[in-house]
């Protein structure tokens, strides 16, 4: 019963899209309706305000790092076991992708997942971090390198801990996010990828 709870209990803390909220408070186009349409901080960013930007990724990476943080350090009192805590990994990512709270329209997940990483384990977190960083920084290209830290993610997993159930919450989670990348990879296969801070038409610019 505990896990169920937790679970649940993360997937509406996922379903919290900072995206929406933030551009709503800073008076900004709605994320859902520019550029990619991806209620996350890289279309964010197309609007034109990096606040709203940092503020968006802030928001959704902390909803993961939080969820996974209490389960890892709290939820074995309650019976979490690894089960458990994947579960929970799984479900705050999930609630990102399909909101509750929003006609289950959500992001991509890429701030989410660095979060739920780092409540996992720092390193792992950091690792996957400094991957995207490299590959952005070298080809300006945020779902290039959202692709390629996906990959590396279970690897980094896997050297630090070994195979187990949280492996496989990992392994799901990065299926999920290349997944919610086709178009993307589509994108940049045909050259017609925007490359990050490119704004978008139709974006209105904030406070």
């Amino acid at each position: 019963m505990n896990t169920l709870i937790a679970t649940l209990a993360a997937y509406l803390v996922g379903s919290i899209s900072f995206a929406v909220v933030v551009s709503r408070v800073m008076g900004l186009s709605d994320p859902r309706t520019y550029g990619s349409k991806n209620p996350g901080a890289t279309n964010v960013l197309r609007s034109g305000s990096k606040k709203a930007a940092i503020a968006t990724l802030a928001g959704d990476c902390l909803k993961g790092w939080l969820a996974v943080w209490l389960a890892v350090h709290f939820g074995p009192q309650y019976g979490l076991d690894d089960g458990g805590i994947a579960l929970v990994a799984i479900a705050v990512f999930i609630g990102h992708l399909w909101p509750v709270f929003f006609r289950f329209v959500g992001g991509k997940g890429v701030a989410t997942a660095l979060g739920v990483l780092l409540g996992l384990n720092v390193w792992l977190g950091l690792a996957t971090l400094v991957t995207w960083l490299v590959v952005a920084y070298a080809f300006r290209y945020s779902s290039l390198a959202a692709l390629i830290a996906s990959v590396f993610a279970p690897f980094y997993y896997g050297l630090l801990f070994g195979a187990d159930e949280i492996l496989f919450a990992v392994f799901a989670m990065c299926a999920l996010l290349l997944w919610r990348h086709s178009s993307n990879i589509s994108n940049l296969l045909a050259g017609k990828e925007s490359k990050i801070g490119s704004k978008a038409a139709g974006a209105k610019k904030g406070r």
